[in-house]
């Protein structure tokens, strides 16, 4: 972060001293007499045993100095309200940009920044990570999704920023075109974009540091022929500096989601199994640090199927791994016994107790019957399904069960209901509920009131029913960074 306050008082002391010099070099102009200050100045004669024949002695012992300088003068007060002035607006700037969390985020005030800090009123950022690693985006201020595609079709090499963006050895401190349609050797079709988006000078910045490398770098168009000042591409400088490094931190954390998701999804069903008389639709959301919530769907012997859910304590990945391991013996013991869900979850409990005796688990085990629209199913600790229909949204009642690992012995009974054709059988994780913020019974009744308002146009399509579900629970986007819950939705339609 840049010291404002450590740059304010560096300059604030180089003004005082200066001024205080001045002041003192007036006040012995003002108590000396001319003729004097030009013998001072006047080279002196030699001396003839230590003693000057030109300087007679004098008994008179002048008066201490006891005036004091002045206030400072007009133009360093001016000049120092200026360098405040602008070290103000810098740190006020740096702030912003500090308090954003996403990469979008920093982007777009990044871009907005710039563009006060150089006068200019649109702009368009490229991120393109020298090493090729990390993401790649194009954001554009005051520029609409057609303009941007105009200004694509401009050979790289033909623009400032493109020539920024190659790193070439002429651009570290920016590249600066006052007057585009004035320059004879501008590429044609540079110029003829320039004279469509009704741009006629631009102002270039790398966004690149010691640490970080070149990150990509930014533009700003200005509406008619000009360029920023010498203090403004100074500003401008030392704040894309700081940005880099802020930029650098978000690129590395999305690396880190993005590996994080990687995992997750590699852990869980690669595709959903198609059983006769049954569709199937799943969607996931990790947490940005990567939880233990999982789902699965395997067909059975005799074109049954077998639906569960589940969700590891913890995150990170440990929890990850827990939930690999608790969904490969879930998928084993279901082959072996999976018409009976109380043995399934019977024996998930002991290896989870005997092999991981910290942890815990919520999971729902249902065994399904498609063709005669039976499904049986048992639940430790974990949130009742919903059932959606054209005559129906209600909550399957279960019986109130502990996670696995929290017994020394789990058991408890199954339920067994029937869904009537065309209806939705929803298998979700708490993980739903809690992103919501809401106490758990009003985000369950935002659930139940979410399934209900599936339109009729809908209902017979699962992936239809699980996306409106989850943009109705959480309307702000489903990828929070601010949440560290994971999201499973499973939807069963049955014919």
């Amino acid at each position: 972060m840049l010291d404002i306050g450590l740059l304010v008082r560096v300059h604030v002391d180089a003004l005082i001293v200066a001024q205080n010099h001045m002041g003192v070099c007036d006040a012995i102009r003002r108590i000396t007499p001319v003729g004097k200050l030009a013998a001072m100045s006047a080279p002196h004669l030699p001396k003839v045993a230590g003693i000057d024949p030109e300087v007679p002695v004098s008994t008179h012992h002048p008066a201490p100095l006891t005036e004091v300088p002045g206030p400072p003068g007009p133009f360093i007060q001016d000049r120092l309200a200026g360098w405040v002035s602008d070290l103000t607006t810098l740190h006020e700037l740096t702030e912003r940009l500090a308090g954003t969390d996403t990469l979008d985020g920093a982007l777009n005030e990044l871009l907005q920044a710039g563009a006060a800090l150089v006068g200019a009123r649109r702009g368009l950022l490229v991120l393109e990570p020298a090493s090729g690693e990390g993401p790649s985006a194009a954001l554009g201020l005051g520029l609409s999704h057609a303009e941007l595609g105009h200004i694509e079709t401009v050979p790289r090499a033909a623009t400032a920023l493109g020539r920024v963006l190659d790193g070439l050895p002429d651009t570290a401190d920016g590249v600066t075109s006052p007057d585009l349609l004035g320059e004879k050797d501008l590429d044609p079709r540079h110029r003829e974009v320039a004279v469509r988006l009704g741009y006629a000078a631009s102002y270039a910045l790398p966004l690149a540091s010691e640490a970080a490398g070149r990150l990509g770098a930014a533009v700003w168009l200005y509406d008619e022929p000009a360029e920023p000042a010498q203090k403004q591409r100074h500003l401008a400088g030392l704040y894309a500096r700081y940005a880099t490094e802020h930029l650098a931190r978000l690129i590395e954390l999305e690396r880190a989601r993005a590996d994080v998701a990687a995992v997750a999804e590699e852990l869980l069903p690669s595709r959903l199994p198609r059983i006769p008389g049954v569709q199937l639709a799943a969607r996931h959301r990790t947490g940005p640090r990567g939880g233990g919530d999982w789902y699965d769907a395997l067909p059975l012997p005799d074109r049954t199927l077998g639906l569960a859910v589940g969700s590891v304590g913890g995150s990170g990945p440990s929890a990850m791994a827990a939930m690999g391991r608790l969904r490969a013996s879930l998928r084993a013991y279901a082959v072996m016994e999976g018409e009976d869900p109380v043995a399934v979850l019977s024996d998930l409990e002991l290896l989870l107790r005997l092999t991981e005796p910290a942890r815990t688990a919520t999971a729902l085990f249902a065994y399904c019957e498609p063709a005669a629209r039976k499904v049986v199913l048992a639940g430790a600790g974990h949130t009742p399904p919903l059932v959606l229909g054209e005559r129906r949204c209600e909550f399957v009642e279960t019986t109130l069960s502990a996670p696995l690992g929290m017994l020394a012995c789990w058991e408890a009974p199954s339920v067994e209901f029937s869904p009537a054709p065309g209806e939705t059988v929803l298998l979700y994780t708490d993980g739903l509920l809690r992103r919501t913020g809401d106490a758990m019974d009003r985000a369950f009744a935002r659930l139940h009131s979410a399934a209900a308002s599936v339109p009729k146009s809908d209902r017979h399509d699962p992936a239809a029913v699980a996306e409106h579900v989850l943009r109705t629970m959480l309307p702000d986007g489903l990828d929070r960074s601010d949440s560290a819950e994971d999201v499973v939705i499973l939807a069963a339609h049955f014919d």
